[in-house]
Order: structure tokens, then C-alpha cells, then sequence
């Protein structure tokens, strides 16, 4: 009786086990469906692909300034501070609950809540400068043109040039490089000549981005040629995987990736989605698990089953006290574990619209983990894409590819010639 007892309860829960199982797997290609339905809705008639739409603005609105936009981007990165001490201080009430501490748990959810709603409406503003400058943005040669018409480089307009160059998301840094070589290279006499002033920055950017090599993504070696790929939430990291895949395939390379953003909700389903139009395989997690388990998975198998490369997708914001730079360490560590030598490439997806906020991301995530390369996205849109000057200038890594839309095919290797052909573009001369 009790033999019978026993294997009637462990039935219920193999059986209950099961049915959880098949809901869970049911819900998962349900979410996967809806997912890939979006992707492939068609765009709004008349935009490009990857691009997002313009804001209109009146005829009658002043032009924003640079420094308009660096201050708006300054205030949303103080609000985002504000919002995370905020969400900090109910993490530690919450964590240790109190009769007396109930009242200072609601208050402290609800200045949470306001700090997040002050966050949205910063980065809103930011946004909308962002979008509102990208219309007068008709490349450096065209502003400065402007900026110098009939002027000597002094004192009196070196506050203008350096808006100009603020304005192509060039980094004050290396605004004041470029600027010093203009003031190096020419004479007095010279700098009424502007065909001078434009050949000298562009000389200067050239030595800037000449300073390191520019090459393809490496996969041959050792096997499997681990990638690891880095950024925040939004950049299009998970698109970027997915495109790099469809490429490294097509070149007849056996590619497998690691679904290793595991605390960000259906994280994995779209890198699913991805998978699925790359037409390789995936190795995922559960929501919430152990990332460094998951890639540490995904290297072994790749090994095991003679795979060329390991694409690892990583989080880009964790919803938990764990210190995000801390858990790409730990990953990096998992990783080599699991293939000595491995990652053998370290790529930091960065959004290009961000502007001089990409310089401040790289140089964090150079932190946890050493960079081989950026890859730079959204150049379709309303980026000019000068912050690749300040990135390369700064950090000494160089930007190895560009996104410039959502087709698989839309990922470029980065033709430093090409950049400086388009950023130093007259469009009034060229019209």
C-alpha cells in the first residue's frame, strides 16, 4: 500500500512536470512567433529601413545649438543616476522589512517613481535635440564654412568651430586636437584660406584613425573562435549578432550562438528569432540564469560538435544588485574555462545617435573586458558618426564594423577613407 502510495504522489509530479513543460515550450514558440510577426511588419510608407522617423518641427523654431544637446544629454545622465539611487534605496528596505519601515518603503517607491518619469523626460529632450540638430548636421567642411566665412581662426571664433565639431559628436578632447593641429600646420596668412583649414583637419583625422589597424574579424586558428560582444540595452547588440552570424555563415564557417543575456525579458527569444534567419543554431538558458553557465555551454558545445565560431551575446543591464561590468568579468572568465584562449574577439556594440555618451560606454566596458573592435550603429539614421574620431582617439580601439540598417546584409566593414569622404562632405557644394 505504501509502495503504491509512493508511485501514485512521484506520478503526479512527473506528470505535472511534463504539463509545465509543454505550457512553458508552448508560450516560448508563441512569443517567438509574435516576435518575428514584428520584424517583419513592413515600415511606414516612405522611411528607410533602420531609420527613425524625424520629429517636424516649426518653421519658426530656433536651431539648437551643440552645447544645448551636451547639456540636455548631461541632465539625463544625472536623472538616470537620480533614478538609480532611487530604485538602490527601496532595494535595501525592501530587503530588510520593518513594522516601522513599511511608511519609508512607500515613499522611498514612490520618489522611485518620480525619479524614473524626470529620467523619461530628460532622455525625451535629449532625443528631440538629438533629432532636431541632425537637420542642420550638412557635415563638418559645410558648417565650418560657414562657422570661418571671411575670419581669421582666434580667440573670437574658436568657441564657434569647436560647437561645429561638438555638433559631429567629435568629443571635446579631440575638438581641441583637431583644433591645435589647424593652429600647428598653418601660419596666419594661411588661415584665411579655408581649402587650407579643411586639409588640415582632414589630415588630422586621418592620423587619428591611422593610429590603429583596422581589420576583418578574425576566424581562422584555433577552434571555435569565441566572439564576444558587448553593450547596453538598445544599441543593437542582438541585431548585430544576428547579422554577423547570417555574414560568418555565408562565408561557409559552422557558426553557433549563446544566448547569454539571460536577465532581460524575451532576450533570448529575439536572439532566437535572429538565429533563425541566420539559420544557426542556438544555445539558450533560463530567464533569470546563471549567464556565464549558458555561454559556458554554449563554448563547450561549439568545441565538442567542430563548430568555427561562438557568437556570445551578453547582458547589457542587470535587473538585480549585481554589478553589471562585474558579471561581464565573470562571463569573460567562464568563457576562457571553457576554451583556453578564448574570447578571442571582444566587440562593444555602440548606438551612434548616443553621440558623446558612446566614448564614456566604451571606456566602462574596456573595464571588464579588453576591446578588439567597435561596432558602430544606426549611421542610417541621424548620425553623422563623428564620435568614431573620439572613440578611436581616446581608447586606441579600432571601429571594425558599421550598422546601417535592419536587413541581415547590413552590416559593413568600417572603410576609414569611405568615413572621411562623408564626414568632411560639403552638401551645398556638392548640390
Amino acid at each position: 500500500m505504501d509502495t503504491l502510495a509512493i508511485a501514485l504522489f512521484v506520478g503526479f509530479f512527473v506528470l505535472f512536470g511534463v504539463v509545465g513543460a509543454v505550457a512553458l515550450a508552448k508560450k516560448r514558440r508563441e512569443r517567438i512567433a509574435d516576435l518575428t510577426r514584428e520584424l517583419e511588419k513592413p515600415l511606414p510608407e516612405g522611411a528607410q529601413e533602420g531609420e527613425a522617423p524625424a520629429l517636424p518641427a516649426p518653421e519658426d523654431a530656433p536651431v539648437p545649438k551643440a552645447q544645448d544637446l551636451v547639456a540636455a544629454e548631461r541632465e539625463a545622465l544625472l536623472a538616470k543616476a537620480r533614478e538609480d539611487e532611487a530604485r538602490r534605496a527601496v532595494e535595501r528596505l525592501a530587503a530588510a522589512p520593518t513594522q516601522a519601515g513599511t511608511d519609508e518603503l512607500a515613499k522611498a517607491r514612490a520618489t522611485e517613481a518620480a525619479a524614473s518619469a524626470e529620467r523619461e523626460q530628460a532622455s525625451a529632450r535629449a532625443k528631440q535635440l538629438r533629432l532636431a540638430l541632425s537637420a542642420t548636421r550638412d557635415g563638418i567642411v559645410g558648417r565650418l564654412q560657414k562657422a570661418l566665412s571671411g575670419k581669421q581662426l582666434d580667440a573670437a571664433v574658436l568657441d564657434d568651430v569647436e560647437n561645429v565639431l561638438f555638433g559631429a559628436d567629435i568629443g571635446a578632447r579631440t575638438a581641441e586636437r583637431l583644433l591645435g593641429a589647424v593652429k600647428q600646420r598653418l601660419g596666419s596668412k594661411d588661415l584665411a584660406d579655408f581649402a587650407k583649414i579643411e586639409a588640415a583637419l582632414r589630415a588630422e583625422a586621418e592620423a587619428i584613425l591611422s593610429s590603429v589597424a583596422v581589420r576583418p574579424i578574425e576566424v581562422s586558428g584555433d577552434r571555435p573562435r569565441v566572439i564576444l560582444v558587448l553593450g547596453v540595452n538598445g544599441s543593437g547588440k542582438t541585431t548585430t549578432i544576428g547579422k554577423l552570424a547570417a555574414q560568418l555563415k555565408g562565408q561557409g564557417h559552422k557558426v553557433l550562438l549563446g544566448a547569454g543575456d539571460t536577465f532581460r525579458a524575451a532576450a533570448a527569444d529575439q536572439l532566437e528569432v535572429w538565429a533563425g534567419r541566420a539559420e544557426v543554431p542556438i544555445v539558450t538558458g533560463p530567464d533569470g540564469g546563471d549567464p556565464s553557465s549558458v555561454l559556458f555551454d554554449a563554448v563547450k558545445r561549439g568545441a565538442a560538435e567542430g563548430f568555427d565560431v561562438v557568437l556570445c551575446d551578453t547582458a547589457g543591464r542587470l535587473h538585480t544588485k549585481v554589478n553589471l561590468m562585474e558579471e561581464l568579468k565573470k562571463v569573460a572568465r567562464s568563457i576562457a574555462k571553457a576554451c583556453p584562449g578564448a574570447p578571442h574577439e571582444v566587440l562593444l556594440v555602440l548606438d551612434a545617435t548616443v553621440g558623446q555618451n558612446a566614448i564614456a560606454q566604451a571606456k566602462q566596458f574596456g573595464e571588464a573586458a579588453p576591446l578588439t573592435g567597435i561596432v558602430l550603429t544606426k549611421l542610417d539614421g541621424t548620425a553623422k558618426g563623428g564620435v568614431v574620431l573620439g572613440i578611436v582617439d581616446e581608447l586606441k580601439v579600432p571601429v571594425r564594423l558599421i550598422g546601417v540598417g535592419e536587413k541581415l546584409t547590413d552590416l559593413r566593414p568600417f572603410e576609414p577613407a569611405a568615413f572621411l569622404d562623408a564626414l568632411f562632405a560639403d552638401e551645398r557644394r556638392a548640390a
